[in-house]
């Protein structure tokens, strides 16, 4: 049997494939970057079990659980296990503590398949330890630089470009504004914690010492930054980006309009209701900012919008949708981000074009790097 393994920083930083023999239920509540789930029970199966362990303990529990998984319900589980284990290796399988079902797993592959494949010691739990200890880790070790900006500078692509950047808003499958929400949904809080831990612990096994982060809220639309680093990143440096009117009209137009829309046609299957749902979900973006805009602009917004959608919708042509966010950004966004401005500038340590802002971030991050 190959020998079981407790080295998480190991694990994560080389990307070791995983089998999570948890209920799709746990699995649904967070897991960890490319894991599969094949369950040794499933929802049923284990809340079963649970309750017989509750009523009558453990030694009935176990008999309880190998009767209902058993046969062909049983081998069918086992082969796929073992295609896992000869698809990957060097993997390794684990349950929420590394306890029973990890061990039955790990048993019936040896048994039943002839596979010695090892497990996790501690389980889910205790991974989900040392990644929750490696976000504070860095949160208190490390230094960190705040990239803001107006909406529409392209500070999520300038991230992007940075060996030390944190993209908060790609862990969380969100672009960060009312109209920031993918159609392919965000991860559990859980499952972005676990992301963003792994990020971290990678950056910082590459030397980086110091990470730059986007201006950011509390939350990411439903992911909520851990609080160990917002607390930081309260009282982090600033770096701000500026970009022209028309520049960030162009990128918004890019990413929320033309982009998004691909992204609702992919994902629908078929032109005519990925459009329809990419069209409600800009009015109900709109809508959602109703009270800060106020009744009246909010009105005029949502009739251009909905002009821009049609024109779109009949012609294929976008252009209209310009209209439409040069009056968001000039009576919204602008006003909000040059108060949020004023409110951070005794904290702004440089400021300036794509170009040298690039240059400002790449040459901190060098420097830390080089200690």
């Amino acid at each position: 049997m190959p020998e079981n393994l407790s080295d998480f920083r190991h694990i994560f930083l080389n990307d070791v494939p995983m089998m999570d023999v948890r209920a799709p239920i746990e699995f649904a509540q967070g897991a960890f970057p490319g894991v599969v789930n094949l369950p040794l029970m499933n929802n049923e199966e284990r809340q079963k079990v649970g309750t017989c362990y509750k009523q009558r303990g453990q030694e009935a529990a176990i008999a309880l659980g190998h009767s209902l998984v058993s046969g062909e319900t049983k081998n069918g589980r086992i082969a796929a296990w073992a295609a896992f284990a000869k698809a990957h290796p060097h993997g390794v399988l684990y349950c929420f503590r590394g306890g029973l079902r990890s061990q039955i797993t790990q048993q019936w592959l040896q048994s039943e398949a002839g596979m010695a494949y090892p497990r996790v010691i501690g389980g889910y739990k205790a991974m989900r330890t040392f990644l929750l200890e490696t976000t504070q880790a860095a949160a208190h070790d490390c230094d960190f630089l705040v990239l803001s900006g107006s909406t529409g500078t392209g500070k999520t692509e300038v991230i992007a470009q940075l060996p030390h950047g944190i993209d908060l808003e790609g862990h969380a499958n969100h672009r960060g504004s009312s109209f920031g929400q993918r159609i392919t949904g965000q991860p559990t809080q859980i499952s972005f914690e676990n992301q963003l831990a792994i990020d971290f612990l990678k950056k910082r096994a590459l030397g980086h010492f110091l990470f730059v982060l986007e201006d950011e809220g509390k939350n990411v639309g439903s992911c909520a930054v851990p609080l160990p680093l917002r607390e930081r990143l309260a009282q982090a440096p600033v770096v701000y980006l500026h970009d022209g009117f028309e520049a960030r009209v162009e990128r918004i137009l890019r990413d929320y309009v033309v982009r998004q829309h691909a992204e609702f046609v992919a994902a629908c299957g078929s032109q005519e209701r990925g459009f329809e749902s990419y069209a409600a979900r800009m009015l109900a973006s709109l809508d959602k900012i109703e009270r800060r805009l106020g009744g009246v602009l909010h009105q005029q917004l949502r009739q251009s919008v909905a002009n821009a959608l049609q024109r779109q919708e009949e012609y294929g042509d976008v252009a209209s949708h310009r209209g439409w966010i040069a009056a968001l950004l000039q009576h919204y966004y602008d006003p909000m981000y040059a108060y949020q401005r004023q409110s951070r500038a005794p904290r702004i340590v440089f400021e300036g074009a794509r170009s040298e802002v690039m240059a400002y971030l790449r040459e901190c991050g060098s420097s830390t790097a080089a200690k």
